[in-house]
This record gives C-alpha cells, sequence and structure tokens, in this order.
C-alpha cells in the first residue's frame, strides 16, 4: 500500500481511541444512574438561579426548581432589573406554586446594571451576598433548563468527598421545532455531552452545578467573578489549580427547550467556542484538533479510497473498507450519547426520538457544521449575549460595549442564551 493508506489506517484507529472513550463514559453514565442514592446528610443549600426574560417553557422551567424533594435548601431568583418580565411572572409562579414546595425560603432579588463583569455573573454575586451564615453548599441553574425532581439531592451529593471540587451536570437541548438548525443543534450539543465523565477534563457548566461555600471563597470565585464572563470556566480552572476535580452528575443532566435558525445557530457556536478559547485554550484546541480529524478523517479516506478504485490499486476492498471503518466510528457515538439522553431524559423521548434519529443518520453532516463553529470562534473577541455586546479582553477583564434595549415582549430567542463551556 502507498504511504498515505497508512495515513488513513491511523485516522482509524484515532476515530477507534473516540469510540472506546465514549464506550468508557457511557459505562460511567449507566453506573452512576443505577447507583442507590442516600438521602441522610444533605447540606443546607442556597440555590441561585438568574433570569433575563422569558425563556421558553418558562413556567414548567421555574417550577421544576420549586418542586425539588430537597427539604434543607433556599431559593434565590435574581434579575437585572424590575422592568424585566421574569420580574413580574417569578412573582406569580411563586405565589402559585410555592406554598406546596420543601423550600425554606424564596426570594425574588434585582441586582441592577452590570459594570465589569457579565450581567448574569454580576446577578449571582449579588444573590451571593444574601445567602444566610448557616449555608453550606451553593448551587446554580439557568431559567432556561427544567429539571427532575431528585436533580438538586443528586447534584450536591458528589461534594461530600473532600476532593470533589465542584459537581455539575450538563444541558441537552429538547427541539420544540424539528426544523434542520434545531436538530442540528440538539446533535452537535449532545457530542459535547458526551465528553463529560470520569476525566480529568471535565469543565463546570453554569446552568446546574455546585459547590462548596467554603470553596467558593477560598478559591476566590467571588474577586475572580468580579470582571469575567464566564461563571463556569472560570470555577473550573480555579478548582483545577487547588488541585481538586469537578465531579460530572450524569442524572443531572437537564432538559432545555429550543428552537433555532441556521443563523442563530452559528452565532451560537461561535460565542460558546470562543469563550472557550479565551477561558480554556487547552480544551479549544483538543476540540479544534479532533473535530478537524473526524472531517478530515472520513472525506480524506473516502477521496483516498476513490483514487485508489481509479489508478487500479491493490488491496482496494481493504482500502474501501477504511472510510467505512471510520463512519461506523461516528455512528457508534452517536448511537451510545442517544442512550444516554434516552436513559436519563425519559419524561421528554417523544420530542427527542426526531434529535435521536437525525442526530444517527447525520452525524457526518454535523461533524462539518461543528468545525465551521470551531473556525469562526478563531478570530476576534467580540460576542453579544442575551442583548449585550461584550469584548473578551482576557480571562479575568471582560469590556461591556453596550447595553441591551428591551425586547417587545420579554421573551428570549435562540439557544443558550449565556455563556458555557465547549469543546
Amino acid at each position: 500500500m502507498d504511504w498515505y493508506h497508512y495515513i488513513g489506517w491511523a485516522a482509524v484507529l484515532a476515530q477507534l481511541f473516540f469510540v472506546y472513550y465514549a464506550a468508557r463514559n457511557y459505562q460511567y453514565v449507566r453506573a452512576k444512574f443505577t447507583e442507590r442514592k442516600e438521602t441522610i446528610g444533605r447540606p443546607r443549600v442556597a440555590l441561585i438561579i438568574p433570569c433575563k426574560g422569558l425563556d421558553a417553557h418558562f413556567q414548567s422551567n421555574i417550577q421544576s426548581f420549586l418542586d425539588q424533594d430537597y427539604e434543607n435548601h433556599r431559593l434565590f431568583f435574581v434579575v437585572g432589573d424590575e422592568s424585566d418580565p421574569a420580574f413580574r411572572e417569578l412573582h406569580a409562579l411563586r405565589d402559585k406554586f410555592g406554598k406546596g414546595s420543601r423550600l425554606r425560603d424564596i426570594r425574588i432579588l434585582v441586582a441592577g446594571s452590570s459594570r465589569a463583569s457579565s450581567q448574569k455573573i454580576f446577578n449571582l454575586l449579588y444573590a451571593y451576598q444574601q445567602v444566610p451564615e448557616d449555608t453550606q453548599v451553593l448551587a446554580f441553574a439557568d431559567s432556561d433548563v427544567c429539571v427532575q425532581r431528585d436533580w438538586l439531592g443528586r447534584l450536591v451529593r458528589p461534594l461530600r468527598r473532600a476532593k470533589c471540587g465542584a459537581a455539575t451536570g450538563y444541558r441537552w437541548f429538547v427541539p420544540i421545532r424539528n426544523n434542520l438548525a434545531t436538530l442540528a443543534l440538539s446533535a452537535i450539543n449532545g457530542a459535547v455531552a458526551q465528553s463529560l465523565g470520569n476525566s480529568p477534563f471535565n469543565h463546570t457548566w453554569g446552568g446546574s452545578m455546585a459547590v462548596r461555600i467554603d470553596d467558593f471563597r477560598r478559591l476566590g470565585i467571588p474577586e475572580i467573578w468580579s470582571n469575567t464572563l464566564s461563571d463556569d470556566l472560570s470555577l473550573s480552572q480555579a478548582v483545577k489549580r487547588a488541585g481538586m476535580k469537578v465531579t460530572f452528575v450524569p442524572e443531572c443532566l437537564v432538559a432545555s427547550f429550543e428552537s433555532t435558525t441556521w443563523l442563530k445557530l452559528f452565532e451560537f457556536g461561535r460565542r460558546q467556542f470562543l469563550i472557550t478559547r479565551v477561558y480554556a485554550p487547552c480544551t479549544w484546541w483538543l476540540g479544534m484538533l479532533s473535530s478537524l480529524g473526524s472531517v478530515a478523517g472520513l472525506w480524506g479516506t473516502v477521496a483516498m479510497a476513490i483514487h485508489a478504485a481509479q489508478v487500479h490499486a491493490g488491496h482496494i476492498f481493504l482500502v474501501a473498507a477504511i472510510p467505512c471503518l471510520f463512519l461506523a466510528g461516528q455512528l457508534a457515538r452517536a448511537v451510545l450519547r442517544q442512550l444516554i439522553a434516552g436513559q436519563i431524559l425519559t419524561a421528554h423521548l417523544p420530542r427527542l426520538l426526531p434529535a435521536a434519529l437525525a442526530d444517527i443518520l447525520g452525524c457526518w453532516l454535523w461533524s462539518i457544521v461543528l468545525l465551521v463553529s470551531l473556525l469562526s470562534s478563531a478570530f476576534g473577541r467580540t460576542i453579544r449575549w442575551r442583548g449585550i455586546r461584550y469584548r473578551l479582553i482576557s480571562p479575568t477583564r471582560t469590556l461591556i460595549l453596550d447595553s441591551p434595549g428591551p425586547s417587545p415582549d420579554g421573551h428570549q430567542t435562540g439557544p443558550g442564551n449565556r455563556p458555557s463551556r465547549a469543546t
């Protein structure tokens, strides 16, 4: 065989490694999901949820937080301004569903406008300053996710181990509409979620994470957050620098209901990956190289097989097997991640089925979309997030370029209206 055939087989071996990694994470998820959970010794938790506008399924999302099967916690909703439509809606939902909950306290706070950090982090820090002194754990969530009743108990459980510096779940996009862009969003996000497991490469995700309040203070997170944009990546970096680990809690995979367009999808992808490039450059480079390898490996080996057929090279069937094996690896990874979602998010299976089929059948296409998003994030440092433009000067410095004008109805559009980690 020619020299480039050996390169093709090397690409297949790399693909097999990624399949092994995905299978290993899948076994981790299955083991954790079926593990017996104890409910004794639950710490006192302050759960902080920043809100801006009315996300899709806002009422059911907020109701899921009010309905947690956890008796020892307080809930803090925080908005930037009383004119935010979420402020009024939160009061109505508290009055409607709060009385029957197991919460010790429910507060709705107004933080004001940020001048140095992202508005979300400014809201988080404002709420943090209001938590009672007896609080043991800080938990954070986003208003555009819907959680299961045992979410909080499962999220804080790993923090009983001293080596665990932070616990995290992740989102799974559940399509509201089954248009191609929304299906692509769900598939690409699923590929990112699949990278989480029993791994030193885990990062926290701000929509579902928890940390002991003593560690939060000891690591200087309030000071770090005061001039930054990303809550989760900066927390992850601080935890790892202290020699602790980020524990992924598979049961805290949460549903996020979304519908998007191609334009909003690429805007979202660029924002997420650009934030990763600034805050976690090694993770960004790893994602870029693996994505480039997936696309170039598949289509490069296809071109190699076609060339071998045209010149009547020897071992033609062996050469033709290379792209087939490469594609089989991508299909296997897609099947594994959809099995994970199906096992955890059982309440949303009817909506997840079209997205699962699209992911498995179109995995070769979504890898191209992912690569385009990654390449677009390689340039510039300016993003727009929930109507506000930011320039990411460095991981510890963010410049606010302008403020948003109020939307006519207060509803948020487009996926993931907050920064988070991506690989």
